[in-house]
Parts: C-alpha cells; sequence; structure tokens
C-alpha cells in the first residue's frame, strides 16, 4: 500500500494523546494524582519561603553565604539552619513575588542547628507547621528553598528513612539532633534552612545537610523543635542543662534486662573534669538506668532530659555498677 492509498485520518483522531484507556489508565491516574499533590505544596508555599543572603566576617575579611528561611508568623518570625545565619546577625530574605526584605538573627541554637530570624515589613504569608512523629518511611514529602541560587526551587521524594542522627557542634561542645528526617528529595548547597513539606503543605522539617546524592537530611518540626523555637522567640537562647557525661548505649545483662523489661542502658565512659556527675557520685563504667524517675537507655534520653528546668535542681539517678544498683543525686549547671 502506498502513501496515497493510506486511509485517512481526520483533526479530531490526530488530536487525540496515544495511551491506554480503561482500566490501564489507572498508573496515569496515580501520577496525576502526585503531580497535583506536589503542585499543590509548591503553590501554598512557595511564597513562604526565602532565599537569605548574609555577609559574615572572617579574620578581616568579609565573605557571603546564602541559604532558605521559612515565614512561619504573620508578623515575620523564620526559621532557618542555624548554620546558616552563623557569624552574622542579620541579611536580606528574597521572597518568590520578587520583594527583599532585611532580616535580623533572634537566636540560633548550633546544638540542633536551628534558628529564629525577624523579617521586617510587608505582607508575609506563614507556612503552617505539622508534626514530624507522624511521618513514615515511604511517604511523599516535597523539598522548597533555593540551592545554588535558583530561588524557588521544588523537588519531590519520599521520606527514605526515620530516626536518623545528626552530629553537631558548637565550639567544643558536640550533640546530636535525633530523630533526623532523611530523604531521598534532591537537595543541594542553598537548600540550607528550606522547607520540607507533607502532601498536605505542612512544614515537618528543616532541610539541614546534604549527605550524598539522593541522601538529604532535615531536622524534624516536632515538640522539641517547637520547644527550642519558642525558646529562641522569647530569650534568643537555648537553655540546657549540663552533667559532664562521656558515653553510650550498652546492652544491659540478662538478668537485669529481665527485671527492668528494657534491653539498654547508658554506660559512662568518660566524666569530664568537675562534672556535677562527678560530684555526685558517678562513676565511669557505671550503667546510668534512670534520670529523675526517667529511663535512660542512650545519649538521647539523657538530653532530652537535661533541659534548661533541670538547671540547679537535684535529679535522682539509679545506676548498675558491678552486680549493684546504687541510688544517687546530681546538680546538673548550665551548659554555656
Amino acid at each position: 500500500m502506498t502513501v496515497a492509498d493510506a486511509p485517512r485520518r481526520d483533526a479530531d483522531e490526530l488530536a487525540r494523546p496515544a495511551g491506554p484507556t480503561g482500566p490501564d489508565n489507572d498508573e496515569a491516574a496515580i501520577l496525576d494524582a502526585y503531580s497535583t499533590a506536589v503542585s499543590a505544596v509548591a503553590e501554598s508555599l512557595s511564597p513562604s519561603v526565602a532565599s537569605l543572603r548574609v555577609t559574615r566576617s572572617m579574620g578581616g575579611w568579609s565573605a557571603g553565604g546564602v541559604g532558605s528561611g521559612v515565614v512561619f508568623t504573620p508578623d515575620g518570625f523564620a526559621v532557618t539552619s542555624a548554620h546558616v545565619v552563623a557569624g552574622t546577625d542579620r541579611g536580606t530574605a528574597t521572597f518568590t513575588d520578587g520583594s527583599e526584605r532585611e532580616f535580623r538573627v533572634i537566636g540560633r541554637d548550633p546544638l540542633t542547628d536551628l534558628a529564629v530570624l525577624r523579617v521586617t515589613d510587608g505582607d508575609l504569608h506563614p507556612a503552617p507547621l505539622g508534626d514530624a512523629a507522624r511521618l513514615r518511611v515511604g511517604q511523599l514529602v516535597v523539598a522548597i528553598g533555593n540551592p545554588l541560587g535558583f530561588a524557588g526551587t521544588v523537588t519531590a521524594g519520599v521520606v527514605s528513612a526515620l530516626g536518623r542522627s545528626l552530629a553537631t557542634r558548637d565550639g567544643r561542645m558536640s550533640r546530636l539532633v535525633e530523630n533526623v528526617i532523611q530523604t531521598d528529595a534532591a537537595l543541594n548547597p542553598g537548600n540550607s534552612g528550606g522547607a520540607l513539606a507533607d502532601s498536605r503543605g505542612r512544614v515537618v522539617g528543616i532541610n539541614t545537610a546534604v549527605a550524598g546524592i539522593g541522601l538529604g537530611l532535615a531536622v524534624p518540626i516536632d515538640a522539641n523543635a517547637r520547644r527550642i523555637l519558642a525558646a529562641l522567640m522569647h530569650d534568643g537562647r537555648v537553655r540546657r542543662a549540663f552533667l559532664g557525661i562521656v558515653g553510650g548505649s550498652r546492652p544491659l545483662p540478662p538478668r537485669l534486662a529481665t527485671e527492668l523489661g528494657r534491653r539498654q542502658a547508658l554506660e559512662v565512659v568518660q566524666l569530664l573534669d568537675r562534672s556535677p556527675a562527678g560530684a555526685g557520685g558517678v562513676r565511669p563504667g557505671d550503667l546510668i538506668l534512670d534520670l529523675d524517675g526517667q529511663p535512660v537507655e542512650g545519649v538521647g534520653d539523657l538530653q532530652r532530659l537535661l533541659d534548661g528546668d533541670a538547671v540547679g535542681r537535684r535529679l535522682g539517678v539509679r545506676v548498675a555498677r558491678g552486680t549493684q544498683l546504687v541510688e544517687l543525686g546530681v546538680t546538673p549547671v548550665e551548659l554555656s
């Protein structure tokens, strides 16, 4: 059959998109639902995410830095990563509508890599804060930020893992940020401080680190993060108690594990000089079982219990020392 002999096709037939019909269209419908969800999050949340530019003084030299920030109150409070605004107290925030506003740093907490800014002037669009404690592995998440200087960039992926830990440092003091969110949503330099949102446009994390291709980390927005943000807004800093213990999780002896109904405790590997724990009778090699009546199975449990309310207050501590259970009392000081 020649071309001339081929059946003629009308314009309507040619205009119809090719592809499967009927039940096989389910896959296309799912893809469309995915696209709709990501687009809706981008539309609602992008006006709340700013591109941040800062200037730092370093040994007599000035150096520029970039990152992202998320407005979360109508009067201009915004959250970002502490490392984005390290070494500076002010900068410029640029929004997706092209408006540019000054901001000042209200407070930063390097030990959780969170900071609070106050953006001046203008009609701002606060982002709703969600709860990372409700996330599930495999759940859709959307990242919005300003990677490599490209403002308002949207990427999407899933929650790859939960319960990761992120090491942070403030001077000589180090700490583990717990329950960090791992995602495969593409993150690049400049995303730090930007939003990680769920499919309903609620901010569940603040992007903080790129650990590798397809491996990004975000500090969770949960009950602990909300307390930190409130403290930074009110006081400009976060008060923490300090015992001077260096340690790690260790399995309990089988008999003790059965008796207590748990498998781990915090082993005291080292006591810092003139530590409150040492003054209270804690020794290297002790297994800390409870502090102030709350179970301790690792460093994260101890960190959660040593909040500002514990400063200067005598706390009961129960330790396993050899085959004995020993009751002690310690009085934490404020971490400076």
